[in-house]
């Protein structure tokens, strides 16, 4: 098969084919939008001062001015790529069963195996190389038009600078052929034959506990932390510190992969609820739906919580500099209070601390957009391959208002207690940091008396007062109202992709969906 015809037959198909490719494509495009921002930011020059750099003061932003700030606002970058991919994948198995009768066509036709995986990982490819210019079109344009500079000359974004020319040849080329590669590595278990697609591992067993067990011991670890940690603190050694670095890793760690990986186990649980306490009709269609396939959606699901679990640890973050800034503000307060002068070194906040979480707030609240497109995708697609098991449960009499019901409960139920997890266990992550900060105290010398007689060293010894205000213990709050914001926010964006695909209910149950093949 020529590289000519194997592009002809990537391409093919019908209007879902073209609509797949054209999803993949803007997925690719978000991807390298993101990753050409994340290398822009890591290509931004640092003036040299001495030995030590200084700041790049031509840019509003101090995360932008620090060089030391700088990676991670680009990680930031990176990982909003976590659910862009999510998107992709789900974009990739938009209308897979007409795909699998025309790779069975192809088989029937001749064609071998070989050149069967060609054919889906060259649409994948492809798709990804026109999202990819697509996107580094848009990027350099957006590069020219938000060349903005307020009225101290400084700039919004870092719009004068590029990332080197083989940065940017670099990322237009790996991104199509990692996904290539993605494409054929989730087709290892998959066999194209004349008679059909098949699937050498099916899923039909029950979902594993040890996501549960892993999450479970991040819990442990976490309760555990504050007396292993003072406990080790009581005996010096090397090993005692690496220990101690270890569980502080391993906490989060532990905890991530727990809630992420557990969607099927969630899912599976929660069907087996709604079979056992269900009364209505739609709540046992939903269970038995769950049941038979917990891993449906699971892929965008466990991106919604990642996008969760990092939302809860930006809350928790939030309450720790606010608590810091609380105390800090307090320990000025009582310097005045007790010398009726402001304090000597001025204000401790700046709100640079707080500025950073309000990005980090507004790139959870991007990614969970971006999922919630992929759950959409992923619920319209589960509506579209059903269409002739809820064509059938029509045709016996079961009324459309139980399925559209059914589909709700199915796509929810599963949804609130792993968002509720995944909220709570990352800001649970924040408290191994303490669940109290201190701030340092306030001290100096004051003259009880005005005059010039304060700075004569002998006479003005007997006015001079210390004061020492000391250090200020401040209790980190719960982040109750961030919490809940960001649990309905991802459940709200969960509850809104399943009533817009009800939309398609009834074109997907109609009579004549019987004749579906």
């Amino acid at each position: 098969m020529s590289p000519g015809t194997t592009l002809r037959l990537a391409l093919a198909g019908t209007r879902t084919d073209t609509l797949r490719v054209a999803l993949t494509a803007i997925s690719a495009a978000l991807a390298s939008v993101a990753v050409l921002s994340a290398a822009t930011v890591l290509a931004i020059r640092t003036p040299d001062s001495g030995d030590d750099p200084s700041l790049s003061v031509q840019y509003q932003s101090d995360l932008l001015q620090q060089p030391g700030l700088r990676p991670g606002v680009a990680m930031a970058l990176l990982l909003l790529c976590v659910p862009v991919l999510a998107l992709a994948v789900q974009c990739s198995r938009l209308g897979a069963p007409a795909r699998d009768r025309r790779l069975a066509a192809l088989r029937l036709a001749g064609a071998t195996p070989g050149q069967t995986l060609a054919v889906i990982t060259a649409e994948a490819g492809l798709a990804t190389l026109i999202g990819v210019l697509a996107g580094a079109g848009i990027f350099l344009g957006g590069h020219r038009l938000l060349d903005r500079r307020n009225a101290r000359g400084e700039l919004w974004l870092p719009t004068d600078v590029l990332p080197p020319s083989w940065a940017i040849v670099a990322i237009c080329v790996t991104l199509p052929v990692a996904a290539m590669l993605v494409g054929a590595l989730l087709l290892r278990r998959v066999r194209v034959t004349p008679f059909g697609v098949t699937r050498q591992a099916e899923r039909n067993r029950t979902p594993h506990t040890w996501p549960g067990l892993v999450l479970v011991a991040g819990f442990a670890l976490l309760l555990g932390f504050a007396p292993l940690a003072e406990w080790l603190g009581e005996r010096a050694g090397t090993a005692s510190e690496w220990l101690v670095y270890l569980v502080f890793f391993a906490v989060p760690l532990a905890m991530a992969v727990g809630v992420i990986a557990g969607t099927g186990a969630i899912a599976y649980l929660m069907g087996v609820a709604l079979r056992r306490w269900g009364r209505a009709p739609s709540m046992l269609l939903a269970g038995a739906r769950l049941m038979a396939d917990p891993w449906s959606g699971s892929r965008v699901l466990a991106a919604l919580l990642a996008c969760v679990l990092v939302g809860g640890v930006s809350a928790g973050y939030r309450a720790q500099f606010q608590a810091m800034s609380d105390a800090e503000w307090a320990a000025d307060r009582l310097w005045t209070e007790a010398t009726g002068e402001p304090t000597l070194s001025g204000p401790h906040r700046d709100g640079f601390y707080l500025n950073a979480m309000n990005l980090v707030d507004l790139a959870v609240a991007v990614a969970v957009a971006i999922t919630a497109l992929a759950l959409l995708i992923a619920a319209v697609d589960g509506l579209v391959s059903r269409r002739r098991a809820y064509a059938s449960l029509v045709a016996t009499g079961v009324p459309r208002g139980v399925i559209a019901r059914s589909v709700v409960w199915q796509v929810l139920t599963p949804a609130v207690p792993a968002v509720l997890i995944a909220a709570v266990s990352g800001w649970m992550i924040t408290r191994v940091l303490g669940r109290e900060v201190t701030a340092a105290g306030v001290q100096g010398t004051i003259c009880t008396v005005d005059g010039p007689i304060c700075g004569d060293p002998v006479a003005g010894a007997q006015y001079l007062r210390e004061v020492n205000i000391g250090p200020i213990v401040q209790a980190v709050p719960v982040p109750v109202q961030g919490l809940l914001l960001l649990i309905g926010g991802a459940l709200l964006a969960v509850l809104v992709t399943a009533g817009i695909s009800l939309l398609l209910l009834r074109g997907s149950t109609a009579v004549e969906e019987l004749r579906t093949a």
